[in-house]
């Protein structure tokens, strides 16, 4: 039997007015689109044409709320619908795409989160995937009743707690629990009900799901940190990592990091997949690429460079002059929210000597960036897959749906020339396209207990 090649898998984080904080200024966008369910219908119904893995939603529980005149100018998660709302609606409009959403361990519960991504995948047929955040902005925990996020190592104990309990309750049924049996008037199988008794640091629980096992076993789970406690929970817990390295030595370091800690929870490398972060700008040459960056950054107003800027290096810069590089004094100490970037922004300050207008306009275009030609571009993704950075990508499109068009008419086709993408869906859900198995239930008779 010929052992299939090793490929590229793709999945994108859908902006309907697209990543770049500009995008919504472009005349290709729509108004009001990120609350138009027809929108995310067309563009999930693209990216399945292309074929890609996972159509993904980003999410943060909060509105910005101070320094309107700023925020006004940037739509960062405003006017936008809920995650697993707008999921569900896109199931029954495709038929093979993943469809994976946030949602918070800081500001929900377990029970809710493990029956609303369980109905996701029923709805779907196998196709749900959460994204495991602990949030990462003080308007988020204002939202909930609280002045500021706990302590970034407090979100990551809390959150490795709330993890391993939705995994057990989406384990509360074996697969054949449900019998149906008419004749001896039995809805489900007692001996096949695993109810859970638990009480932690963080979470007391005693029952379990009232939903059957779902057809992936479980959904994806996905995860993002890049600090240590990150590392830490997705090597245990995820089946699917956005990683966010800045250029190819850095993603290469990750992956590895990432994947030696695998087996200390007696897992093997493959069982989790890395997906770069790539932000993706395709011409019919080079030029036309370039022009199309250079277009969105004329756009871009510098206040909202330079707060987006601030909000990850959790300082206030907007009284600082543009065209000087920042204080030394200007710098936090230490990160609580967003670590990587955080640490990427200090060292672009201290080594790189850039000035604020600099800096704040480069940070502005996102995760890496890659621009050019499909050759040039497919180029530099080869690169990174087989240079050991990466088992895929997480495209961030600077403008949406032209970008999502650029990359299924243009670097698709290219990908599948090399033999790098597939030419159809060989599997019906998610956990099929990623090449993971299903995870088995649990042991007849058995107590999720702790």
């Amino acid at each position: 039997m010929t052992v299939p090649a090793r490929q590229i898998h793709l999945s994108f984080s859908v902006h309907l007015t697209g990543s770049h904080p500009a995008g919504w200024l472009h005349p290709s966008t729509e108004d009001g689109s990120d609350v138009n369910i027809r929108s995310y219908r067309r563009l999930a119904k693209l990216a399945e044409h292309g074929l890609f893995d996972l159509f993904f939603i980003a999410d943060t529980p909060a509105l910005r709320v101070e320094n309107l005149d700023v925020w006004s100018r940037y739509p960062l998660f405003t006017n936008v619908l809920e995650p697993l709302t707008c999921l569900s609606a896109l199931a029954g409009s495709t038929e093979f795409i993943g469809l994976g959403g946030t949602a918070s361990t800081s500001f929900n519960e377990p029970y809710n989160v493990a029956r609303q991504f369980a109905s996701l995948d029923h709805i779907s047929d196998g196709r749900a995937a959460w994204n495991v955040v602990t949030s990462a902005n003080n308007y988020a925990a204002r939202n909930f009743g609280h002045a500021a996020l706990p302590p970034h190592a407090e979100r990551y104990a809390r959150a490795q707690e709330f993890v391993q309990l939705v995994l057990k309750l989406w384990d509360t049924w074996e697969d054949d629990a449900f019998v149906y049996d008419r004749e001896a008037v039995r809805f489900y199988d007692p001996d096949k009900l695993h109810p859970i008794k638990h009480e932690g640091p963080h979470f007391k629980l005693d029952g379990g799901l009232n939903i059957e096992r779902t057809p992936q076993g479980r959904p994806v789970i996905i995860q993002a940190g890049a600090s240590d406690a990150g590392k830490e929970l997705a090597a245990e817990t995820a089946d699917l990592v956005f990683g966010s390295g800045t250029n190819l030595e850095k993603a290469r370091g990750y992956y590895a990091d990432l994947k030696s800690r695998m087996a200390k929870y007696g897992r093997p490398a493959d069982a989790l997949k890395v997906l770069a972060g790539v932000s993706v700008t395709v011409g019919e040459s080079e030029q036309e690429a370039v022009d199309k960056v250079e277009t969105l950054k004329a756009l871009l107003h510098p206040a909202v460079a330079v707060q987006r800027l601030g909000m990850d290096l959790e300082a206030n810069l907007g009284d600082l002059p543009y065209d000087e590089p920042i204080p030394e004094d200007r710098i936090p100490k230490s990160a609580n929210l967003h670590t990587a970037y955080f640490a990427e922004i200090v060292r672009m300050i201290r080594e790189e000597k850039l000035t604020l207008r600099q800096i704040a306009q480069r940070y502005a275009r996102g995760s890496a960036g890659v621009r050019g030609t499909p050759k040039q571009v497919c180029d530099q993704l080869e690169e990174w897959f087989h240079g050991g950075a990466a088992d895929g990508f997480m495209f961030t499109l600077p403008l949406q749906p032209a970008g999502l068009e650029d990359v299924v008419r243009h670097v698709v086709p290219e990908l599948q020339r090399r033999g790098l993408f597939r030419k159809e869906y060989t599997g019906r859900t998610l956990r099929d396209h990623l090449g993971l198995a299903r995870p088995p239930g649990p042991g007849r008779g058995a107590l999720a207990a702790e």
